[in-house]
């Protein structure tokens, strides 16, 4: 039997520039007040293996991320500074493992009906230049590719959200043991998922 989407998981991770910023509770609150609930949280300051690891757990990452990140050139009509995706996600995933180790960051598990397409949603596109008014990188950054480009760094846009459930479980396992996930009920579940509401009135 198909689990329910109450159950999906993704996880979250609040990077450095968001701790730095004091926005760790505006951060949770935003997917806290949507229904979501979590389910595993800890701080660490994530060494350079864990990071790189995380970020290359999908054997096609390197490719894909690579080929985006070229296409994102061309449709800014920006000058593409290598033409082989592979050799652009080495030059990123450097960048991408200074930027996230660079002081403590707080890893987050949360669970609910479609988490990780509302926690995308919520958390904004990558680029903060680009992102919704609304959104977590839209509201509180101004950071843009141009500037990563010039300063040779790479883009501060607060949070990690998982782009997939698959991703989501995978990541969920690298950062966290089976033991540190907490399963509990939450009030408000009554009122999300109970298919008649016939509890309220009891």
């Amino acid at each position: 039997m198909k689990q329910h989407h109450k159950y999906e998981r993704s996880l979250v991770i609040i990077k450095p520039d968001g701790i730095q910023r004091s926005l760790i509770g505006e951060i949770i609150g935003r997917y806290e007040r949507v229904g979501l609930k979590l389910v595993a949280i800890k701080m660490l300051v994530p060494t350079a293996e864990l990071v790189e690891q995380h970020y290359t757990l999908d054997p096609e990452w390197r490719r894909v991320t690579g080929e985006k990140t070229i296409k994102g050139y061309i449709d800014k009509g920006l000058p593409v500074p290598e033409s082989d995706p592979l050799k652009i996600t080495e030059v990123l995933l450097k960048k991408l493992v200074k930027y996230i180790t660079a002081g403590p960051v707080i890893a987050m598990v949360w669970e609910g009906a479609h988490a990780v397409k509302i926690i995308r949603k919520i958390t904004g596109g990558t680029e903060p230049l680009t992102s919704d008014v609304g959104t977590i990188r839209g509201d509180f950054v101004l950071d843009s590719y141009q500037m990563t480009d010039t300063d040779g760094r790479s883009v501060r846009n607060l949070v990690h959200a998982s782009g997939s459930p698959k991703e989501a479980e995978d990541e969920i396992k690298h950062w966290f043991t089976a033991e540190e996930l907490v399963n509990y009920t939450l009030v408000q579940e009554k009122i999300l998922y109970d298919v008649n509401l016939d509890g309220i009135l009891e």
